[in-house]
C-alpha cells in the first residue's frame, strides 16, 4: 500500500492541495496531476457516470504517481466504501453525514479490525499485488488510510461534535452548496449565517485536531476560506476547470478576430 501523500504533506505542516476528477476519466489524468503539482485527487462517484471499472482504471493510474487518490462515494454503504478502497483507494469522502452513528459506520466500513469490520481479502489492487504480513498490513492500512466525512447539512452541524469526537475520521469537509441549500440560503456563502456554520466546522475540527476540507471554485474563494482556517484545499473540479480554461481562451480569440 502506497504512502498517503495527504498524511505525509499534514505531517510536514503544509496544506494538501488537491482536485476533483467527475468527468475525465482517461489515462493520461494521473500523469497531467502529477506534472501539476497535486497532493491528491477525489475521484467523485457520487454525482458522475463513472464505473467501477473505470474508478478502478483511475486509480491504478494514479498510483502510479506520488498522488493520493481519494474516491467519494455516493453514500454511507460498506460495499461502495470497502470496494473504493479494495480496488486501491487511499480514503473515502462520504457525502452528508449527519450524526455520530453514521459517522461510526462509515469507519467500520473503512477500517480492519479493532477500528472497524472491512472484509479482508490480500494480494490484490490495495496492496499492490503483493504478499503482505497481514498484521503488519492492517495496522499500516488502518494509519494510512483517510476517512473524510461531508458536512453538508443542518443536521449534520447540529451533530458536529459527536461527527469529529468518532474515532478514525480523520477530516470535516465542508460541502458547500448543499450546505447552504440545506440552511435555506442556497449559493449565499457571504451570508452571516452560512459564515458562522463554516466557523463551528473550524472550531470542533481544530478541537479534535482534524483536517478541515473545501473546494474553491476561485482563489478568492479559496484565499477567504483559507483565512477561515480551513486547512485542506482542492481546487475546483476537472470539468470546470477545463470549461472556464476553453471559454476564456475562445473569449480572447474572438476579440483578436474581430480587429482583423
Amino acid at each position: 500500500m502506497k504512502p498517503n501523500r495527504l498524511k505525509q504533506v499534514q505531517a510536514e505542516g503544509r496544506i494538501p492541495v488537491g482536485h476533483m476528477i467527475l468527468e475525465f476519466n482517461t489515462r493520461g489524468m494521473a500523469q497531467m496531476m502529477a506534472a501539476a503539482g497535486v497532493d491528491f485527487v477525489l475521484i467523485d462517484t457520487e454525482h458522475t457516470g463513472f464505473s467501477p471499472a473505470d474508478v478502478a482504471d483511475l486509480l491504478a493510474w494514479f498510483k502510479a504517481t506520488e498522488i493520493a487518490p481519494f474516491v467519494r462515494v455516493p453514500q454511507i454503504q460498506y460495499q461502495f466504501i470497502s470496494r473504493a478502497l479494495d480496488t486501491g483507494a487511499l480514503g473515502v469522502m462520504v457525502p452528508n453525514v449527519k450524526d455520530g452513528a453514521e459517522a461510526r459506520a462509515i469507519v467500520e466500513a473503512a477500517k480492519y479490525a479493532p477500528l472497524g469490520r472491512r472484509g479482508v481479502i490480500l494480494g490484490q489492487a490495495q496492496n499492490d499485488f503483493k504478499s503482505v504480513d497481514p498484521a503488519d498490513f492492517f495496522a499500516y492500512a488502518n494509519q494510512n488510510t483517510t476517512v473524510i466525512c461531508q458536512i453538508e447539512s443542518v443536521a449534520g452541524l447540529e451533530n458536529l461534535a459527536e461527527i469529529a469526537a468518532t474515532p478514525g475520521v480523520d477530516m470535516l469537509w465542508v460541502g458547500h452548496f448543499d450546505l447552504s441549500q440545506s440552511m435555506g440560503i442556497p449559493g449565499q456563502f457571504e451570508h452571516p449565517r452560512f459564515l458562522e456554520a463554516m466557523r463551528q466546522v473550524v472550531e470542533v475540527g481544530r478541537a479534535r485536531g482534524l483536517g478541515l476540507g473545501i473546494q474553491p471554485g476561485n482563489l478568492d474563494q479559496a484565499q477567504a476560506w483559507l483565512e477561515l482556517g480551513f486547512n485542506v484545499i482542492s481546487y475546483n473540479t476537472d470539468a470546470f476547470v477545463y470549461l472556464n480554461a476553453i471559454s476564456q481562451a475562445v473569449a480572447d480569440l474572438r476579440q483578436l478576430t474581430a480587429k482583423l
